[in-house]
């Protein structure tokens, strides 16, 4: 069987950034999936689940509800390896173009107080899986060491 794409990238190279992970035709358009990564795989510890979970429900809702970008977004979700999440939206992007979309998402998660968003036992499957504060450290650690200083290497898949 062959390696899916996702599988083929060296994650040994990989650094914390926003990645174009596949682009797919649907239709007369084009879906861009983005790789949002926020732990070095395999170098640093990955993502507590309860924190992952809390960004999810908060991304998501911040995401759908964003006025300029709301009608492109298909889904955002976390990946299975808890060093990241996906995002797809619809259009042909890069990376460089929704890192104002990700730094003000990640703000949104890192200064959030409050009710999570579908954090209840009939809006979640798993509703107690949640932690606020360590989705909010997270997020500001995202923010601070990745999206306020973006450089290629964090926008661009490393080359074998």
């Amino acid at each position: 069987m062959e390696k899916i794409p996702s599988f083929t990238i060296d994650h040994e190279q990989l650094l914390r950034g926003i990645y174009v992970s596949r682009q797919d035709s649907v239709g007369n358009e084009t879906i861009t999936t983005f790789d949002i990564r926020m732990k070095e795989p395999n170098r640093e510890p990955a993502l507590h689940i309860g924190a992952l979970h809390t960004i999810e429900h908060l991304a998501a809702t911040y995401l759908r509800n964003d006025e300029e970008w709301k009608d492109r977004v298909i889904y955002w979700g976390p990946m299975g390896c808890l060093t990241g999440n996906y995002l797809i939206l619809r259009g042909d992007l890069k990376s460089a173009d929704i890192v104002d979309l990700m730094r003000r998402t990640f703000e949104f998660v890192a200064l959030f107080e409050g009710e999570i968003p579908g954090a209840a036992p009939k809006d979640c499957g798993n509703y107690l899986l949640h932690d606020l504060p360590m989705a909010r450290w997270e997020s500001r650690k995202y923010v601070d060491e990745v999206l306020n200083k973006i450089t290629p290497e964090n926008l661009n898949y490393p080359t074998k």
